[in-house]
């Protein structure tokens, strides 16, 4: 496959910003710093940050065992994507697939990037039916996103298919592994090398706990990753949320305990779930949340809104009718949820 015939041929002929920071690439140390047009008066951030990210990803290449190169850094992980979107995909003339039920926000980004949406709903197991995907693609659809650990279904998709739709859609194949680290599953970004049509997005805002941040990650091909940077904004991750994410990747130990404590709480929240009544199905989880089926959604919803307690009603969602997301808490705030709805 080649991916410069999937790049819009705008952004090819693109000839990218270059900001002061981005020219001088040198030793800071002992230099006079007059090229940016920057208040000289020091406080930790009268300077611009290093557009190009390099003490963060050092510390991800390290963690990921993947290459420098490989990696794109965005304000959120919806920053990310919308650079995916504008890199490939002509307004008004091309076409995404979604797998709904999903997460919202890819069919957002096509409506604001004049790009049509092609759905395929998930199977009654929440797995992609790969040969209706196929089908339903043509030679303008370039890109289909597969969000696995899956939101709001809570589901990874099965290896064989993923593969499969690497291989055969002929446009790009976006893998969002927002919740990848509470599975078991592989990560993605190890097949990087196996398929240049790939790209997996990743975030600090779910294991690491940082979603104030705001940090998405990009892992692709360094041929993809070169596209991204050319259109992406100059300074588009900010100091302050650099040096917070430097801090918080440097105590990996610790971001792997919480995930541990995460799906110990996890696996207690699912037994106590089985034993409330009105909960008629709850389904398999590989993420930090679990979706359950009740008699009444919007009235269980409701009642523990008016409890003190926040979920989020899916009912609206293809093939989730009445579903409750929990979200995995503390040990203290899952027993409120639970007290709470024995007593509803």
């Amino acid at each position: 496959m080649s991916i410069q015939k999937l790049i819009r041929p705008t952004i090819k002929a693109l000839k990218p910003y270059s900001s002061a920071r981005d020219e001088f690439q040198g030793n800071s140390d002992d230099m006079v710093f007059l090229d940016a047009n920057e208040n000289p008066f020091e406080n930790g951030v009268n300077r611009y940050p290093d557009p190009q990210q390099r003490s963060v990803k050092s510390l991800l290449s390290e963690i990921k065992n993947i290459p420098e190169n490989n990696i794109l850094l965005g304000n959120g992980s919806d920053e990310v994507l919308d650079l995916i979107f504008r890199a490939f995909c002509e307004p008004n003339q091309d076409n995404i697939i979604t797998l709904p039920p999903t997460y919202g926000m890819y069919s957002v980004l096509a409506n604001i990037n004049a790009v049509e949406i092609k759905s395929v709903q998930l199977d009654d197991n929440f797995q992609p039916k790969v040969d209706e995907i196929l089908k339903v693609s043509n030679d303008n659809s370039k890109l289909l996103f597969l969000c696995s650990p899956n939101n709001p279904t809570g589901n990874s998709f099965e290896a064989k298919s993923i593969e499969e739709l690497i291989k055969k859609f002929q446009g790009i194949v976006v893998i969002d592994e927002a919740y990848i680290d509470f599975s078991n599953e592989e990560s993605w970004i190890s097949k990087l090398s196996e398929f240049p049509n790939l790209i997996v997005t990743q975030t600090l805002s779910k294991a690491y706990g940082m979603a104030g941040i705001r940090l998405g990650i990009c892992y692709a091909s360094s041929e993809i990753i070169s596209v991204l940077n050319r259109i992406k904004p100059p300074y588009n991750v900010n100091e302050l949320t650099q040096q917070r994410a430097i801090q918080q990747l440097k105590l990996n130990d610790l971001t792997k305990k919480q995930v541990e404590d995460i799906l110990t709480e996890r696996k207690n929240l699912i037994n106590q779930l089985n034993t409330v009544s009105y909960i008629s199905k709850i389904y398999p989880t590989d993420a930090n949340f679990v979706l359950v089926e009740v008699d009444d959604a919007t009235k269980r919803y409701n009642q523990l809104i008016e409890k003190g307690i926040v979920i989020r009603n899916r009912t609206t969602q293809p093939g989730c009718k009445n579903c409750l997301r929990l979200t995995v808490g503390t040990t203290f705030e899952n027993k409120q949820l639970i007290k709470v709805m024995k007593e509803i």
